[in-house]
């Protein structure tokens, strides 16, 4: 059997670390198995969909590498939702009922105070006909709710292991609302059907939809798919992460300088028995993945090791992946320069400022003139990278700093910042004109 995935977003907002997470396994496990990945549209809800965010998904997933095999859109599919509410309308898995939100609220609250679990208890089952009609002359229509056979429904879960549900100490879940719009479940059910989805990885928060889910596939006729339910993401302090979602969207990530790698790496890798390091790509990710290394416990997201992978990204990046970033950035001064720099980049916005560094002018920090002086008449004609370490031998001898006071002063001089790339490296990039005229304190 080819394995064949989904993933399913809304377009009513934009796509953040947790739906990403969910298509990335998703895409992972399918490319890992030599399959194919489905993106399927969910945009059912015609009044909150709108095609900028529509192609916002396109684009993210896009950048992030994780490209599909097929696609389509729910709302061309209204025809095959119709169909399949009749076949349930048929064998009466599928019935009206009548009760306002108010009603059933009422009826949730009497039933706790009596201890009882608070489910739906099909009253509607019971109305004649005259009551429902008469309840149509009212004005009411009726929303739609699938019975439930009531049964313990079991599966070998991926990430779980066995699981099973009691669809018992379930309510009928509503699959058309009142007005007519059909809810996920049974869209979802009949695209995994016709689109012939092998397997659904989801978060674990729908493991109880899942019982509900299979008796529809049973009651349409169908093949039951494999399920897959991971764990949650949590932040770093273990703390739900739902609510900090929306400030978690691809697009401002990528917006913040954050490479598709790292975001793939971190978010394919957290919470499994991998090391927590930078993958080579997506597709090496999916050729490791197995949902045999995903632990139980929620996978912590800590925008720490976020940023640490993606410095290592940058690292490791080759001057030919990098080129047309830094030539659009204004800063390609050539792959010795790339190969000096990167291994202190944390951004690849960060390449600018070193850049600047080599082309100027910055202002150069001159703490002690004299020591300044002094290296300024010590300085080899020949400025190649062999220089400093001859240089700086030379200043030690003649100033007698050594260590930090050596370096450091060279350092502020010819960068201006206390920090940076190794500088036997940078002084032949900057040039000896440049370091004669830092040296003297004229901004270059």
């Amino acid at each position: 059997m080819s394995v064949k995935v989904r993933f399913a977003p809304s377009p009513t907002g934009k796509l953040h670390v947790g739906n990403v997470r969910t298509a990335l396994v998703n895409w992972l496990f399918a490319k890992g198995q030599g399959g194919s990945f489905v993106l399927r549209i969910d945009d059912t809800d015609l009044a909150r969909s709108t095609p900028e965010f529509e192609q916002g998904i396109e684009d993210d997933l896009t950048w992030l590498g994780l490209t599909w095999d097929e696609r389509d859109n729910q709302s061309k599919r209204f025809d095959r939702y119709e169909e399949a509410a009749a076949r349930l309308k048929a064998s009466g898995r599928l019935y009206p009922a009548y009760e306002t939100a108010d009603e059933l609220d009422r009826r949730r609250k009497v039933q706790l105070s009596r201890g009882l679990p608070p489910i739906y208890d099909r009253a509607a089952l019971e109305l004649t006909d005259e009551q429902k009609a008469a309840y149509e002359a009212e004005g009411r229509r009726p929303h739609w709710r699938f019975k439930l056979e009531g049964k313990r429904v079991s599966w070998e879960d991926l990430a779980r292991g066995h699981a099973e549900v009691d669809t018992a100490s379930m309510s009928d879940p509503v699959l058309i609302r009142e007005d007519g719009l059909f809810l996920y479940t049974l869209p979802s059910v009949v695209d995994d059907i016709d689109m012939a989805i092998t397997h659904i990885i989801r978060g674990e928060d729908h493991v109880t939809n899942t019982g509900a889910q299979i008796e529809i596939f049973e009651a349409l006729g169908a093949t039951v798919p494999g399920f897959a339910h991971m764990p949650l993401l949590v932040g770093a302090d273990g703390a739900a992460l739902s609510k900090r979602l929306g400030s978690l969207s691809i697009s401002d990530m990528r917006d913040q300088g954050y490479e598709p790698i790292a975001i793939t790496s971190h978010l394919g890798k957290i919470g499994t028995s991998d090391a927590l390091e930078v993958a080579e790509s997506v597709q090496t990710l999916g050729a490791s993945f197995a949902f045999s290394k995903m632990g139980r416990s929620p996978a912590r997201y800590d925008t720490a090791d976020l940023d640490r992978l993606n410095a290592q990204a940058l690292h490791v990046m080759s001057y030919e992946t990098a080129q047309p970033r830094l030539a659009a950035a204004d800063a390609d001064l050539g792959e010795g320069f790339w190969n000096t720099v990167r291994g202190n980049l944390n951004k690849f916005a960060d390449v600018v400022d070193m850049a600047k560094i080599v082309k100027g002018p910055i202002t150069p920090v001159i703490e002690d003139a004299a020591f300044a002086e002094a290296a300024l008449r010590l300085l080899p004609d020949v400025i190649d990278e062999n220089a400093w370490s001859a240089w700086t031998n030379t200043v030690k001898a003649e100033t007698g700093a050594k260590g930090k006071g050596l370096f450091m002063p060279l350092r502020l001089a010819l960068t201006g910042q206390p920090h940076g790339p190794d500088m036997a490296a940078m002084a032949p990039l900057i040039g000896r004109e440049t370091i004669v005229r830092r040296l003297k304190g004229e901004a270059a």
